[in-house]
This record gives structure tokens, sequence and C-alpha cells, in this order.
């Protein structure tokens, strides 16, 4: 509960309570507080136990930590049922941004410090030449007609 708070915190922190609540009532507050904190605790606890009976046997191996978005996400990661270690190994977001950056400002990417692997064609999902101009047909050739486009 208390993992971030260091030493010199705490001694600051009891010093503070003996300066406003001085040594003869620190005790009884203590012993509220702790009070308190015990009774919250059982509130909550009974309260995940209604819970609990209430979803049914189906939900037995519940776990309310799982609510937490980070809690979820790292369990769906270690959960490699879906094969997403591979994908999350096989994507490298670096070397893809400096091959998208080689082909917008017109670097062969082989020549990039950058990338490490040879250069293949747009079929298979490397990089795109942006430089180059597209083929222009004769004056006299009309373009093919695409019924879907019009």
């Amino acid at each position: 509960m208390f993992n971030d708070i260091g030493p010199l915190e705490l001694v600051t922190l009891v010093v503070l309570a003996v300066l406003v609540f001085g040594p003869d009532k620190l005790p009884k507050m203590i012993q509220d507080v702790t009070r308190t904190i015990r009774k919250i605790r059982e509130f909550s606890e009974g309260a995940k136990q209604d819970i609990r009976n209430e979803l049914g046997p189906e939900f037995k191996d519940f776990e309310f930590e799982d609510l937490n978005p980070k809690t979820f996400i790292r369990k769906q990661l270690d959960n490699d049922d879906l094969g997403l270690k591979e994908i999350r190994n096989g994507f490298d977001l670096k070397k893809e941004m400096a091959e998208v950056t080689d082909a917008v400002h017109g670097r062969d990417s082989e020549s990039s410090p950058s990338s490490s692997s040879s250069s293949t064609s747009g079929a298979t999902g490397g990089t795109v030449d942006m430089t180059k101009r597209p083929e222009k047909a004769a004056p006299d050739e009309r373009p093919p007609f695409d019924a879907d486009a019009t």
C-alpha cells in the first residue's frame, strides 16, 4: 500500500502527526485510522464476495484486478493463444518509420543507416519510390474505362 513512500517521507509524516495531534491524542488517532481501514477492507471483501455469488459458477475464476486495463492487457499479451507475441516481436516500429521517412524524402532505403535489410519490391511490402513519376500514355490513347469509378 505504501510502496512509494521513502524513509525520509515516513519520518516527516510521523513528526508532522506528532506536531498536529500531539503525543497524547496520537495513539487514539492511529487506532481510529486502523479501525476505519479494517472496516473498509471488510466491506470491500464482502462486496466482492457478493458479486462473485451473484455472477454464478461460470465466473468462479474472475479476478477484480482484471478490470484494470493495464492488468487486462498484460494478461492478454502473456496469453499466447492468439499468437500476439510473434506479432509484437516481429514489428519493429523504428525500422518501419525510417522506411516511411526515407520513402517520403525520396532517399533509397539501402543507403540509409537505420535500415539493415535489403530493399524488396512493392508487392511484398517493401519501400515505395515516391520520386518515380507514373508513365504517361500516348496522347491519342484513352485511359481504361472503370464502371465502378463512375
